[in-house]
């Protein structure tokens, strides 16, 4: 979703519900933590009831570009961008988004919110 440095990637086997559930909490997913000019972003690849499997193509260290794939998931899986909460969303609620092209919100530099 940013270009950056991957800080960590952590995998959490779990179980298969549908990805829309409020119980998916505890599905299996990966998580990969970005550093965006010291602003942190961390994504969530969460797996639904027919996939089954996260794959994940980044490892810490890697150098993303945005919209570059970092991994794969199918059939109902989900996900999740998790942004500062000084960032300003740009999307709304059910509001269809695109991998890559889409720009759910916009950052600001880390410096404007360390304080």
């Amino acid at each position: 979703p940013v270009p950056g440095r991957v800080l960590r990637v952590d995998y959490v086997p779990g179980t298969f519900k549908a990805a829309f559930k409020h119980d998916s909490h505890a599905n299996e997913r990966s998580e990969i933590w970005i550093d965006h000019d010291g602003v942190t972003v961390a994504v969530r690849q969460v797996v639904g009831l027919l996939a089954r499997r996260v794959v994940c193509r980044v490892k810490p260290g890697d150098e993303l570009v945005a919209g570059q794939r970092i991994g794969l998931m199918k059939f109902g899986s989900r996900m999740d961008v998790f942004v500062p909460t000084s960032s300003t969303v740009t999307v709304t609620a059910g509001e269809r988004v695109t991998a890559g092209v889409t720009t759910i919100a916009r950052l600001l530099p880390a410096e404007e919110f360390k304080g």
